[in-house]
């Protein structure tokens, strides 16, 4: 399209400034059409350059039409128009992705005669009427100075401004204004960045979706090493600061990790045909081809190495240019008491360092935090450089193996863990972590790249929270809780590799229990923990744990006393580790499981007898025999209590539930209800008659279950329990009482949602027990499946008495014990074709 032809001709019959705008319109269209062939062609810088400059092109030709509109036949000299149009922020930087706002700054000196906001307006109207996404300030040129210094993003905003087009004049009158806003109380500008990247990092943590723009590791952290150096030096280019502040090759490992951001950035932007600047899951293949890699891990492998060298380098470098602004007189006194040796210091809980050390040994470095006091540490940036930039032999020497055994055997390790992942040494002191380093995990389920979890399990073992799994740590010896630390550590280095991670991991920490001299009997035990450190959580979440031959298969495994203890620790840190302490992974409904397996468990380990299922009711029975409110009750409903059939009943209750669920259902007509919300939401209907058992959980399919039990009682009193694995609020609370109101109504009717279950996904185990059968369903997760399910089963007659509900984000794993009745095992083709929805 020959646009610059094509408006001269409008202009020239005086055509509608619609017309110019639809003109407009059509020739963005058509060029943001291209520009997925463009990308292919130009990625990176390259691409976001040629992307600016398209843009530039077009808003000088917007403007030249503004001015021929306005001037006609007479149009003055365009430096004689006291109007500057200039580019701000990424626009500025030439760092604009596709869908990102176009930020302008227009400039203009209110001079007599040339009306100045006319044209201005007229320029906005045609550029917005035309489709461009514009951010924009404008300001006479004497108001530059005032306006930036009553607002920090505003002053962030101007320190990017590039020209564009207009009067060349009125341009360098606003670079005199950008050099005083520039020069003007640059302190406390910077220090103010500071602060706030401290809070946008917290915002967007390191994650398994890293947010390009404004993560951890981020292009907003590119940014802020630039506004720095801008501030400080007056430079144009971050890379002007070469072998000043940085050597060429740091700035060269910078550049490459900026340059896989850009390229990324601008795939999700044309991918999704918005400004979407989170590299999800569900992205990474399209990313992943649109770049030319030939694996999906590779590119989020090296994204997220992307984001750890960016933050790196920033956190090292703007320290380092800003440490004169952080000067104080007072604090030399208090540096000269916190010295530990020339040019380190500990002030508090904070370890610094001073820049101009020259790289260390690592045994001396290991030495300096063997030698601190036994707990948590931060450390400034120039700690961070020390450890970056310290001298590490290959192969390990045995004596570096004697200072890491020192250190592992502190009670806080965290932030020394931390602080060598920081700074890109972890894989070196540690060799095994080399095949984990930055791997993503694309379960759904874990928040955190291997090396970050394997990281943050540690801190949860450092901090638990519960009190029982407290004791249990508490009550380990030295060596045991050492062995534990290098467990929780290393318990997911095998991954990475084509084998399965616990296999391979497990042979890996030989080689590493070698080095820490460990005993053969401390070996075998962290073999059998990191070879079946998901067992427990695979057991509790997904089995019938009150199940005689479930608990027997996983003590065969977990082998003794002692190895169920630390496996149950392990568990506890490494849920935990999911996403962070205080994070939703580790849930009461699930903490509640882990401790009804760990006792079963333990039981089992503690007697050499076999206890059989009728013997462990037994032993109940004699618990609630001995209760004082079993006593009190009378002797008819004590009786009744012993007439429940299902030992699974007793199994899955304490004697005082059972009491207690015994007292509501004796004075329980037709049917009553309660609801428990303190940790996580739970239902218990007790009930004489029917329930719409698939309504109700339709209705309730927007929340995720934990567990569902069905036990008839006596005098044919039905017990229904549901479990929630998270609390809800107090209006949605009254809203789901109110649903189970109405599921007594059977004549409420729901259509079920659409779900889809094949034969494989479905197996059914009739030998589970000699009371049950057990069917277990793993398949994609979908809305409305267990309400579909149960209805189902209501239809086959079948008696669910447990369901174990497993959920991630893109699969579920469920677990039904059902009731062995009406020759249920021998009609399991019905049942399969019953559950079966798609072939």
């Amino acid at each position: 399209m020959d646009l610059v032809a094509r408006i001269e001709d409008i202009i020239e019959i005086n055509g509608s400034d619609f017309e110019l705008s639809k003109l407009f319109k059509q020739y963005i269209k058509e060029y943001k059409d291209s520009l997925g062939t463009i990308f292919e062609q130009n990625q990176g810088k390259d691409f976001l350059v040629k992307h600016t400059k398209k843009l530039d092109s077009i808003i000088d030709l917007m403007y030249k039409t503004v001015l021929r509109r306005t001037f006609g036949n007479y149009l003055p000299m365009r430096n004689n128009i006291p109007i500057t149009i200039a580019a701000l922020g990424s626009y500025g930087r030439e760092q604009l992705c596709v869908h990102s706002d176009i930020d302008l700054l227009i400039v203009y000196e209110d001079v007599h005669g040339y009306n100045s906001e006319l044209i201005i307006e007229k320029l906005f109207y045609l550029a917005l009427d035309a489709g461009l996404k514009l951010g924009h300030r404008v300001h006479e040129v004497s108001d530059l100075y005032k306006a930036a210094n009553e607002d920090i993003t505003i002053r962030t905003a101007l320190m990017e401004t590039r020209f564009i087009t207009g009067s060349n004049f009125t341009w360098h009158a606003t670079q005199r204004e950008l050099q005083k806003i520039r020069l003007h109380n640059p302190k406390n500008f910077i220090l103010a960045k500071i602060e706030e990247a401290q809070l946008r990092r917290k915002k967007y943590p390191i994650s398994m979706e890293p947010n390009i723009k404004e993560g951890v590791g981020s292009l907003r952290d590119a940014q802020l090493i630039y506004w720095v150096a801008k501030t400080i030096y007056g430079v144009s280019n971050t890379k002007e600061l070469s072998d000043t502040v940085f050597s060429e090759e740091e700035y060269r490992e910078f550049r490459i990790a900026l340059e896989l951001l850009f390229r990324v950035r601008s795939a999700l932007h044309l991918i999704t045909n918005k400004q979407e600047d989170t590299l999800r899951l569900e992205h990474i293949p399209q990313v992943t081809k649109m770049l030319g890699f030939t694996n999906q891990k590779k590119l989020a492998s090296k994204v997220l190495e992307a984001g750890w060298r960016i933050n790196n380098f920033t956190q090292i470098f703007v320290k380092k240019m800003v440490r004169l602004y952080l000067y104080e007189e007072s604090n030399i006194a208090k540096f000269k008491h916190a010295r530990m040796q020339r040019g380190i210091y500990l002030d508090g809980e904070r370890l610094y360092a001073s820049y101009n050390l020259k790289p260390m040994e690592i045994n001396k470095l290991l030495d300096l935090l063997i030698s601190l006091d036994d707990k948590d540490y931060r450390y400034d940036a120039g700690f961070l450089n020390l450890f970056t930039y310290c001298h590490i032999a290959h192969p390990l020497k045995k004596s570096t193996y004697t200072r890491i055994k020192k250190l592992l055997q502190k009670e806080h390790i965290y932030s020394f863990l931390k602080l060598f992942y920081d700074a890109g040494i972890l894989q070196d002191l540690f060799p095994n972590f080399k095949k984990v380093m930055h791997l993503p995990q694309f379960d759904g389920y874990h928040h955190y790249p291997v090396d970050i979890h394997s990281i943050k399990c540690i801190e949860a073992l450092e901090n638990i929270q519960e009190p029982f799994i407290k004791e249990l740590y508490d009550s380990l010896s030295d060596d045991t809780k050492l062995l534990l630390k290098v467990v929780v550590f290393f318990h997911d280095s095998g991954k990475g590799r084509k084998q399965d991670h616990s296999e391979v991991g497990a042979k890996l920490i030989v080689q590493f229990a070698k080095y820490m001299q460990f005993s053969d009997d401390i070996t075998k035990r962290a073999v059998t923990l990191v070879k079946h450190h998901v067992l427990m959580s695979s057991v509790a979440f997904k089995e019938n744990i009150h199940n005689e031959k479930t608990l027997y298969k996983f003590m065969s495994k977990v082998e003794d006393e002692q190895n169920l203890k630390l496996l149950y620790i392990l568990t506890y840190a490494d849920i935990n580790g999911v996403d962070g302490i205080g994070g939703s992974t580790y849930t009461t409904f699930s903490s509640k499981l882990l401790r009804e397996l760990y006792t079963s468990a333990l039981e089992v380990a503690q007697n050499t007898e076999r206890i059989t299922d009728a013997k462990k009711r037994l032993i109940i029975e004699k618990r609630v025999r001995n209760l004082e409110e079993f006593k009190a009750l009378p002797k008819l409903l004590q009786n009744k209590i012993f007439t429940i059939v299902s030992n699974l009943f007793f199994f899955k209750h304490t004697p005082k539930d059972i009491v207690g669920i015994a007292q509501i259902a004796r004075d329980t007509k037709e049917y009553r209800f309660r609801t428990s919300n303190a940790n996580s939401l739970t239902i218990e209907i007790f009930r004489r008659i029917p329930l719409n058992v698939g309504y109700l959980l339709s209705n309730l399919s927007h929340l995720d279950v934990g567990s569902m039990e069905i036990f008839t009682l006596f005098d044919e009193l039905k017990y229904f329990k549901i479990e929630f694995t998270q609390s809800v609020d107090a209006n949605l609370l009254i809203q789901i009482e109110e649903m189970v109101e109405q599921a007594f109504d059977m004549s409420k009717e729901v259509t079920l949602r659409a779900v889809e279950i094949k034969k494989e996904d479905i197996t059914i185990d009739c030998e589970h027990s000699l009371a049950h059968a057990q069917i277990n369903i793993q398949t994609k997760n979908q809305r409305g499946l267990l309400a579909f399910v149960m209805q189902k089963f209501e239809e086959l007659s079948i008696n669910i008495v447990s369901a174990k509900i497993h959920s991630s984000k893109f699969k579920v794993r469920d677990s039904f014990l059902m009731e062995k009745q009406n020759n249920i095992c021998d009609n399991i083709g019905k049942v399969y074709n019953f559950l079966t929805t798609t072939s």
